[in-house]
């Protein structure tokens, strides 16, 4: 994916999303659905390449959405909404991503245990499993958990940075740091991704 023509979060639209908060926190009925408006798009966005799902993106930027409504008034600078709302939306995808992982494993044993009831039907079902998918399955597998693996901050600035293809000014905003701290997060990501996978995932 390409990087954004332009930054997220600007001076300018830092002082539009300040202005938006205060009228929304002073009864405005409009104000929270600008806020909406303006940041809805890059939050379904950055949920979905989290998460793989268009629904559960969806519904990933709605829950960040209703927390940053009923917590507004919490929000210490007006200008940062957006950092807030999409770090909101972040940490709302990866624990989604954990969660669903948790389901899938579960679900695998199940299916295991009722595979060692039919022999037969276990063979026939793995002989018509290509090689290229089971080996697929097994890097994907690998992979998240070396994600899960990586402190927090590494793990948002390489999936932000690599895989969203936010701007490192955008990153540092989100993750309140600075542009080299955002590098050398992603840097330190790789490496140990490379560290930890070797040979079952290219340089």
């Amino acid at each position: 994916m390409t990087q954004p023509d332009r930054p997220l979060f600007t001076d300018d639209t830092g002082t539009r999303d300040a202005a938006w908060v205060r009228a929304a926190l002073s009864g405005d009925p409009d104000a929270f659905g600008r806020l909406v408006s303006a940041y809805q798009r890059v939050a379904v966005s950055t949920a979905y390449r989290l998460l793989g799902n268009s629904e559960d993106a969806a519904e990933t930027a709605q829950e960040a959405f209703l927390r940053a409504y009923r917590a507004l008034d919490r929000l210490k600078d007006p200008a940062r909404f957006g950092p807030w709302l999409l770090r909101a939306v972040t940490n709302l995808a990866l624990n989604a991503r954990r969660s669903r992982r948790r389901t899938t494993v579960a679900l695998d044993e199940e299916r295991g245990t009722e595979d060692a009831a039919d022999t037969r039907g276990a063979s026939a079902v793995t002989s018509m499993t290509p090689d290229r998918e089971a080996e697929g399955h097994e890097l994907q597998q690998a992979l998240d958990a070396a994600l899960e693996a990586l402190p927090e901050k590494q793990r948002m600035a390489l999936i932000l940075f690599t895989i969203e293809g936010w701007a490192q000014k955008d990153i540092a905003e989100l993750l309140e740091c600075s542009v080299e701290t955002v590098k050398w997060n992603v840097f330190q990501a790789r490496k140990k991704l490379r560290d930890r996978l070797g040979d079952m995932i290219a340089d």
